[in-house]
């Protein structure tokens, strides 16, 4: 079986992006799998504690979009370098995009910890009993509190996307598994107060992700601070290298396709949020777990992603349009496989994981409904993500934005409503929502990757 599947492909790209690319699934597994567990953790207050904690996803993400944006045109334009042998070129990047992080980290930090309370109450929170209150005052607390500290998290993840761009997924994966470690560990002591510490509730949850962060955004500048690293602040240094308008220019060109997709996605993710909340506190809670397991099955196409973009912009900067192509061929195979796995966990193992969340066995039933769509969101998504993250690797970013801004801005949220209100199949149908985003951005992204343009262009 796995002979045919792997057929006609060459072992030697097998084993280089199964290199690269475990490193950064497991990584991008440790992300997810931390915010499943502070899922886990908090539901320990109470169902209200997960809806919370939903309430805040959305906006934090919006916040970040930007960021998202200067991360892919860092790994794309330092892959690009990397392969075309230019350290130099490829430091000035990473310095003019580091210069412009922190700068843009600190304003938005601001604005959102200023205008918390109407953003979580635009996001669906509402104050008509005392569940729904605790809920809104538990959600705003969260969110001052996690993007207060978002310049950590905005630092470690440009100086990781600089390593992955040349190469070094592993130097980011130790850094995010350390930082979710920590956030671990002090998400037991600080939410219901072990071994003699406070018992700080939904504020412990968020100061333990804030101080995971802090940990990995040190441990990120220790690993560039060697001199003979790729990307260096010694090398920085001692070629007295500035940040570059030039540079900078290039980062908007391949970034702001990226910045729009991500803020129109976020305000299709935010709409079906939005009409999650609408549900009920119950069933939110029940959609934030759902959410968190799918993050999960995004980990594995995210790690594969990372690895398509570093590869691809690596072989296309050697002038090796069909190395490139391989490569995106080759992850699109162990993206596969990976998908099969998930799906057959999800089928069996359904009722279990919703179980360790909740007591209530309406919610779990709820939960379980989720999952049956998220079975066949598993394929799609892992897919998907690949192949956009080929494009990207290759610059195409305008296309991917267009892509993902019709999927989920206008199908998403479309399907969405009909399902969960014109059709009233509840919190069921605004997941058939997510199923549609997921098979149109399959459908968006094949095509344009099958027409192999991607592969000319320069950046």
């Amino acid at each position: 079986m796995l002979s045919k599947i792997f057929a006609g492909y060459n072992k030697d790209n097998f084993k280089t992006a199964i290199g690269m690319a475990w490193p950064a699934i497991v990584e991008s597994f440790f992300v997810a799998f931390a915010g499943l567990v502070d899922s886990f953790m908090v539901s320990r207050l109470g169902s209200y504690a997960v809806a919370a904690v939903g309430l805040t996803t959305q906006p934090k993400f919006v916040g970040l979009a930007m960021f998202f944006a200067v991360n892919v045109s860092i790994s794309a334009l330092v892959a690009r370098r990397y392969g075309e042998k230019q350290r130099k070129d490829a430091n000035t990047i990473f310095l003019t995009a580091m210069k412009f992080v922190i700068i843009a980290a600190i304003v938005i930090s601001v604005i959102l910890v200023l205008a918390a309370d109407p953003i979580i109450t635009l996001c669906g929170s509402s104050a008509e009993d005392a569940e729904e209150v605790a809920t809104h005052e538990a959600a705003v607390t969260y969110f001052r509190i996690i993007m207060g500290g978002m310049i950590f998290n905005c630092v470690q993840m440009a100086v990781n996307s600089a390593q992955r761009g040349a190469g070094n997924t592993k130097i980011t994966m130790r850094t995010n598994v350390t930082s979710n470690a920590v956030n671990i560990v002090l998400n037991y002591l600080l939410i219901e107060g072990h071994l003699g510490f406070p018992a700080w509730g939904i504020k412990g949850a968020a100061l333990a992700t804030v101080l995971g962060t802090v940990v990995s955004s040190i441990m990120s500048v220790i690993s560039i601070s060697k001199k003979d690293t790729f990307i260096s602040i010694p090398y920085i240094i001692s070629e007295k290298i500035k940040s570059s308008w030039a540079e900078f220019k290039n980062l908007v060109r391949i970034g702001y396709g990226i910045f729009f997709e991500q803020i129109l996605m976020r305000i299709g993710f935010m709409a079906t949020a939005v009409m999650a909340a609408k549900k009920g506190m119950d069933a939110m809670a029940a959609h934030q777990v759902g959410m968190n397991l799918m993050g999960l099955t995004f980990s594995f196409g995210d790690g594969l992603q990372a690895a398509a973009v570093a590869l691809i912009g690596r072989s296309l900067g050697e002038g090796k349009p069909e190395l490139a192509k391989n490569y995106g061929k080759t992850c699109k195979a162990l993206g596969m496989m990976i998908a099969s796995v998930l799906m057959i966990t999800y089928f069996f193992g359904a009722h279990f994981l919703m179980s360790m969340f909740f007591e209530e066995e309406h919610i779990v039933e709820i939960g379980v409904s989720i999952m049956r769509v998220i079975l066949f969101v598993v394929l799609f998504q892992i897919i998907q993500v690949i192949y956009m993250g080929c494009l990207r690797g290759a610059g195409d970013t305008l296309y991917t934005a267009f892509a993902a801004t019709m999927s989920v801005t206008v199908i998403r949220t479309l399907v969405s409503w009909l399902g969960g209100f014109a059709f009233d199949f509840g919190i069921v149908g605004i997941w058939f929502g997510v199923l549609a985003d997921q098979v149109s951005r399959f459908c968006f992204a094949s095509i344009r990757y099958r027409m192999g343009k991607w592969v000319k262009i320069k950046i």
